[in-house]
């Protein structure tokens, strides 16, 4: 009996494990609570290391864009109120710089014929880049010989090969002189008429850029699978239907990306105008950053320039954010949704 209530007294003090509220299920329980809570501390903690190194690594470039970039404009937009001739203090002037710039007929061409420009930039160099990136993205024979002799001008700086056209178009001892008259300029001036010192600046430009834009269409066009060319030969579809089928659609992101790079640059580039032209005959090649080189550096007007300066940001900003939003590239689509 003594034995008996010698167990009846350890069955007292020791419940049955996992029978009651205070067993060892609950233990278990709250270890397995305890448990999760550090591994949900530790996951916190990982994300919070992880996002660190992010914020740092992206705080040089964000330092850079905000001193070289945006601090830039905005002072551009404050010296646009002013009169300043860069040497003395600026005065404040109001809104002079942007009435007399409202009713600026030179200003009003500048920004027509940059306009221009621009369009047939695209026009004339979107095929011509997309056809030799495409092309330089096969393997035909020699492409890679061929392709490096075509990227060439990307090495020069547009002063430089501005310089080099200037030489062939003097109407003096230039390649022109000779094949000016077949052209229709009887006396070789190319650069002396109106229409002919434009196309100059067009096809320079073109010469010049077509080699970077067809570099983006070539990367582009390689990241399209081979088994959707594949698969579209053993449906019979030929190299021209594979093109229109295949190859623009996959192209869609990169044709946009070129694009904006293409307008951005035809609208802000003055250096080939300054070599090549200086904005004549007259006026008539004197498009926008040509127009606030010429009031700011050469007329000392600072004031005036920042004034066109500013247009031709919101100018470019604005051409670029409708050319995103029109082509839905601002939903980042995937041309291989569905594959």
């Amino acid at each position: 009996m003594a034995d008996a209530a010698t167990h009846d007294r350890h069955s007292a003090r020791e419940p049955r494990r996992g029978a009651g509220p205070g067993g060892v299920g609950k233990g278990r329980s709250e270890r397995g609570g305890k448990g999760e809570g550090r591994r949900s501390g530790r996951a916190g903690v990982g994300r919070a290391a992880v996002g660190r190194p992010g914020v740092v690594w992206a705080l040089p470039g964000a330092l850079f864009f905000v001193f070289f970039a945006v601090a830039p404009m905005v002072l551009v937009l404050a010296l646009a109120f002013t009169d300043w001739d860069g040497i003395g203090t600026p005065s404040w002037t109001g809104m002079s710089n942007w009435s007399r710039l409202w009713d600026d007929p030179e200003t009003h061409q500048a920004i027509w014929l940059s306009l221009v420009l621009t369009v047939l930039t695209w026009v004339f160099q979107t095929p011509l880049a997309l056809l030799l990136g495409v092309w330089a993205a096969g393997r035909q024979r020699n492409r890679a010989v061929l392709s490096a002799i075509f990227f060439l001008p990307l090495l020069g700086s547009s002063v430089a090969l501005a310089l080099v056209w200037k030489s062939l178009l003097d109407p003096n001892f230039g390649l022109i002189a000779d094949i000016g008259p077949a052209l229709g300029f009887a006396d070789g001036d190319l650069l002396g008429d109106s229409k002919g010192a434009f196309g100059a600046i067009l096809f320079v430009t073109a010469w010049q850029f077509i080699p970077l834009h067809t570099l983006i269409y070539q990367g582009g066009a390689r990241a399209i699978p081979r088994s959707l060319y594949d698969a579209a030969a053993i449906d019979g579809a030929g190299t021209v239907r594979q093109f229109f089928s295949i190859t623009l659609p996959q192209l869609r992101n990169t044709i946009v990306t070129s694009s904006v790079i293409m307008v951005v640059g035809a609208l802000t580039f003055f250096d080939t105008v300054l070599i090549l032209t200086k904005g004549g005959p007259g006026t008539d090649t004197t498009i926008v950053p040509y127009l606030m080189y010429k009031n700011g550096f050469q007329a000392f007007d600072l004031g005036y320039a920042s004034a066109v300066a500013t247009i031709l940001v919101v100018v470019a900003t604005t051409v670029s954010l409708l050319l995103v939003r029109l082509t839905g590239f601002a939903a980042m689509r995937s041309t291989r949704e569905g594959m």
